[in-house]
């Protein structure tokens, strides 16, 4: 049986259908209010911050998927996200099953330089100093040798259904909306947008290759990096609309945070907008090279085609 704990987002339910499609029928699906992806899965409700919770999510399966998300408030996060990592450890170790943690970018350093899997960690804000705490305790298990685990990391989402970013929230739902498309910080930064049911595939298909673990694996992105002038500018391509869009500047953020929670909990992850985001997938690529990565038009095709549906 293989496990996704948290499995009701965007990255959890795409993950249930790739593992079914491809890999296994034995699934459980596991969140606080577990709800099916597939008909054949099983279900089961669990708060993970309490730790008999966890071990009993996990009892049974061979392969159980990290990719819990916590709403983004940071005490939320310093409050309950180290406690979850180390039940969930501690329930694979307990269960003799392996991990496959689907992991962020929040602990890089944020600047132009290249981002691979050896770039040391360098968090801005509280957030990333959660996100490398929980990353440091799973690689001090995983070179103890206490647990078999694989780290997935991603860079920022774009997609379809319900993925959350800040890309989606400020420019797919401002065109399904019919709303000037916002930028923040800067519109001539190249961007390393991960397509969500990718990441998803990706970590079915590390999780699923034995010799792929005991290592951080960079999950593939289209590698025609775009600025978000030239992203919106293809969106407009696709869509036959000129989209018009402001950039936003730091300035106004933090007025914003003044009276808003939302924009409060963004100002820590803005730096990243004001420098390229180079993230290097070679790895994957180098090991996998048969898997299809979805190019940007690709994507924003589907978005649309999505969108008009919906309609």
């Amino acid at each position: 049986m293989q496990t996704i704990l948290g499995a009701n987002g965007q990255i959890g339910e795409e993950l249930a259908r790739e593992l079914k499609r491809n890999y296994t029928s034995d699934i459980r699906i596991v969140s606080r209010n577990a709800k099916k992806v597939n008909d054949t899965d099983t279900v089961f409700s669990a708060d993970l911050s309490d730790r008999e919770n966890a071990i009993e999510a996990v009892k049974g399966s061979e392969i159980a998927y990290f990719t819990l998300g916590l709403p983004m408030d940071t005490d939320l996060w310093e409050q309950q996200f180290l406690t979850i990592m180390k039940n969930v450890i501690e329930a694979c170790t307990i269960n003799a099953a392996k991990l496959v943690f689907f992991d962020n970018t929040y602990m890089y350093p944020q600047d132009n330089k290249i981002l691979t899997e050896q770039t040391g960690f360098d968090p801005v804000g509280r957030k990333g100093i959660v996100r490398q705490k929980m990353t440091d305790l799973l690689l001090a298990e995983m070179q103890a040798g206490t647990i078999e685990a694989v780290i997935c990391r991603a860079p920022e989402f774009y997609g379809p259904g319900k993925t959350q970013s800040i890309t989606n929230s400020l420019i797919f739902n401002a065109i399904k909306e019919d709303k000037k498309l916002k930028v923040p910080l800067s519109d001539d930064k190249l961007r390393s947008l991960i397509w969500t049911p990718d990441a998803s595939r990706a970590t079915a298909l590390i999780g699923n290759t034995p010799e792929a673990y005991g290592q951080t694996w960079h999950l593939p992105v289209d590698n025609h990096k775009l600025t978000y002038k030239e992203f919106i500018a293809l969106a407009s391509q696709i869509y036959g609309k000129e989209f018009r869009y402001s950039v936003i500047p730091k300035l106004a953020f933090k007025i914003g945070s003044l009276f808003n929670k939302n924009a409060k909990e963004l100002l820590e992850l803005l730096p990243r907008y004001k420098y390229d985001n180079l993230f290097d997938d070679s790895k994957f690529r180098k090991r996998f090279p048969e898997f299809q990565v979805t190019t940007y038009r690709q994507g924003i095709e589907q978005i649309k085609k999505e969108q008009q549906t919906a309609k």
